[in-house]
Parts: C-alpha cells; sequence; structure tokens
C-alpha cells in the first residue's frame, strides 16, 4: 500500500476531503480523532481557525487540484514495499489477555535476561532465543497490545538494558502492526528492537551508568555501541537486513544529525527509522542514570515536535496513531479530579480511552478501583470525565506497579 497525501492550503480544504495531518498537534484542535472525513462547512471553519495547512489522504477522499504530491514511503523500493495493507483485529479483550501476557512478559523476560548476560560474560548470542522472544512478543501484541502494554507498565521496571530491550521489542511489534505488515515481519521488527543496543554488553559499567553529562571522549566510547552490535550480529550468524537496518541506523536522524553515518531523510533505512521513534520513546519514559522519566504523553509531544526534523513526520504520526495520545500505562489527572491510569485505547475517539479510576477528586486513594470508558459517557453529563493532564510516575504518591489492578 503506498499512502498518499496531498498538502494544501487553508483555504483550499473543502467538504469531501479527508484531512489526514495538521499542521499542529492534533490535541491542540477541538477534533476528537487522528483523521476524519470532512462533512460541512462548520468543520472547514474550524480548521480554518486552527490550521494554515494541512494534508488530505486521496484514498480516503476527494483531491486538490495543483497540490504537491507527498508518500509515507521511501523512494527505495525495499523500503516502499514493506508499507502493508493488513487489518489486525483483536482476538481477545485486555481482561482476557492480561493473563496471557503476564506469561509472556516473564517468559520473555527470563529470555531477554538470558540474551544479555550471556553476552556481558562472553557467551554466543542464541538466534533461537532471539527468535522465540520476539515472536511470544508477537503474538501477544497481535491478541491485544493493549493488554501487553499495561502488563508492561504495572510491573516493577528491571534493570535498564533489559527494560528498554523488552519495551523496544513490543513497540515495534505493535508499531508495525500499526503500519499493517504481516506477522514474519513483525517478528524481525520485534527481533530488531530486542537487539538495538546488544553492543552496550561490551562497555564498561561505569560508563553506563554515569549519572551527569558524558564528555567528548566518554560520548565518541558510547556512541561506539551501534559498531560493537553490528560485530556481535557478524559474529553469530544474525545477517538478516532488516535487524541490521534497525541496529546499525536507528541514532540516525532524519536532518543527518545522527550517528554513525550521518545518513539524511530516506537514505536512512524504513526500519531504522522506525526504530529510532521507539529507542527515544522508551528511552524518554524510562529512569536512566542521568534522567528521570517522562510521562508517556510528553515523551510523545517531545517527538512530534521533532517530526520532520530528527524523525520522519509521517511516521511520528503514525506512531502517535499506534499508542494513542495517552498511551496505555499512563497516569492522568481527570477534569473532575480523580486520577486514573489508562488501561485501553478508543481508536475512534483517542482523547477518551479506557481507564481505571485510583483515587476520588480529593486524591484520596480508592479502596475500589473503578474501570471507566470515557468514550461512553452520556453527552449531557456535566461536568464530562475529560483528561486534564498527563502525570509522571509516582505523582500524587502513584506507582501503578505497586497497585493490584
Amino acid at each position: 500500500m503506498r499512502i498518499e497525501e496531498h498538502e494544501i492550503g487553508i483555504e483550499q480544504v473543502a467538504t469531501g476531503m479527508y484531512v489526514c495531518r495538521l499542521d499542529r498537534p492534533w490535541t491542540e484542535t477541538p477534533f476528537p480523532l487522528q483523521g476524519f472525513l470532512v462533512g460541512s462547512e462548520s468543520q472547514v471553519s474550524v480548521l480554518r481557525r486552527y490550521c494554515s495547512r494541512v494534508w488530505i489522504d486521496l484514498e480516503r477522499g476527494r483531491d486538490a487540484p495543483d497540490a504537491p504530491l507527498q508518500t509515507l514511503a521511501s523512494p527505495q523500493p525495499r523500503a516502499e514495499a514493506l508499507i502493508g495493507n493488513r487489518q489486525y483485529v483483536d482476538s481477545s479483550s485486555v481482561e482476557e489477555e492480561i493473563p496471557l501476557a503476564r506469561e509472556t512478559l516473564d517468559a520473555v523476560s527470563l529470555l531477554t535476561a538470558k540474551i544479555i548476560d550471556d553476552l556481558r560474560a562472553g557467551a554466543i548470542l542464541s538466534p533461537q532465543d532471539v527468535e522465540v522472544a520476539a515472536a511470544s512478543i508477537v503474538k501477544s501484541v497481535l491478541r491485544n497490545a493493549d493488554a501487553f502494554f499495561l502488563v508492561s507498565a504495572m510491573r516493577k521496571r528491571d534493570a535498564y538494558g533489559y527494560s528498554h530491550a523488552i519495551n523496544c521489542g513490543a513497540l515495534a511489534a505493535a508499531f508495525g502492526r500499526t503500519l499493517g505488515l504481516p506477522e514474519e515481519i513483525l517478528v524481525e521488527l520485534a527481533s530488531g528492537g530486542l537487539l538495538l543496543d546488544v553492543g552496550k554488553t561490551r562497555l564498561p559499567e561505569a560508563l553506563l551508568t554515569h549519572p551527569g553529562p558524558l564528555d567528548l571522549a566518554q560520548m565518541q566510547q558510547a556512541r561506539g555501541h551501534v559498531g560493537l552490535s553490528l560485530q556481535i550480529l557478524a559474529e553469530n550468524g544474525l545477517h538478516g537486513v532488516s535487524v541490521h537496518d534497525m541496529v546499525g541506523s536507528h541514532h540516525e536522524r532524519c536532518d543527518g544529525s545522527g550517528y554513525p553515518d550521518g545518513l539524511k531523510g530516506t537514505f536512512i533505512p524504513m526500519f531504522a527509522r522506525m526504530a529510532a521513534i521507539i529507542d527515544s520513546f522508551d528511552a524518554m519514559t524510562s529512569d536512566r542514570p542521568h534522567a528521570p522519566a517522562m510521562p508517556r504523553h510528553d515523551a510523545l509531544q517531545s517527538i512530534y515536535r521533532e517530526r520532520g526534523a530528527l524523525y520522519q513526520a509521517e511516521l511520528v504520526e503514525q506512531f502517535i496513531s499506534c499508542l494513542g495520545v495517552y498511551p496505555t500505562g499512563s497516569l492522568v489527572e481527570l477534569r473532575t479530579g480523580e486520577v486514573a491510569v489508562v488501561m485501553a485505547q478508543n481508536p475512534a475517539r483517542r482523547l477518551r480511552p479506557r481507564v481505571m479510576l485510583l483515587t476520588d477528586a480529593d486524591k484520596h486513594l480508592r479502596t475500589r478501583f473503578e474501570s471507566l470508558d470515557l468514550m461512553l459517557q452520556p453527552d449531557d453529563l456535566s461536568p464530562q470525565m475529560d483528561i486534564l493532564r498527563p502525570l509522571p510516575l509516582g505523582a500524587h504518591g502513584l506507582d501503578p506497579s505497586e497497585l493490584y489492578l
């Protein structure tokens, strides 16, 4: 599938067009969906109040004359072919998948720890272990991605290296699912996510746990993990192009400011452009020696602000579509004062996910947690229980991993 978009000025917008992208974050507009068919002149008027330029999807709506064509696909034939048309539907509810997701996460955690510990000890990397871990992640994500991300958020974090590998593997699988890629490609993506930073097993522990900014020599040494990762893949017979692309180029940036080769735009392999977003998001939302974790919503906003510069803009939009404006596992405060954790996404109303209420309006912990689907509220309910803002982990003394949900 080749996604074709036209960029047009706001004065060209008309009914019958499908608006798929704005020149500002969707969360700064009244539109609840990331993409909609313009059905009335009133919607056109609202768009004109908020935007100067928009992008329209030719697959879903009418065109505008003389508008420049843009595509999500890379001009490189191999990358173009990776945008798929597979339509996935959850086969399990969040509740049904949670126990299976826990089992999967436990098993994958053991395998990931074995992979990393073996490498640190100088042992070989087992391609079979990687494939088993990746395939297990993919099967759970395909059944219900929200459940896997929720279980992951509810767990006490392992050391950053273990957690980062698992999270990147799961994010890669979910991202590929959103793009409609076939299951065998999702396993490759998850494998690449698991192995992004294996070269760090050959770096000094003192460098990895350094609490402050690195000096120039330390920075160069740290950046050397990319080459070490590729060396490990070669030594252990992992020659797949997709995994090699992700591992070797996930620190490249679309504006050429990345490393190790300073590649720009579509000279960066497609999977590596995806991996750059995945790697950055999980790093931002994890506690690291030099920086505390950011709320997931804030991390997405940070990545969104760098679209078109550090990250491919179209892929950023798709990644936000994959995770939701308030990703599963996020702590949020509702407009009515309650604190909740996001349990599952509502693709039709991304600003109104399903949540679990943890406190009352005075921020006192509830004796009994209550599930609430923000999309199913009556329109005449006042005040509406909408999300007011995201909260950092630990806000109001709340850590979802310490609560029984």
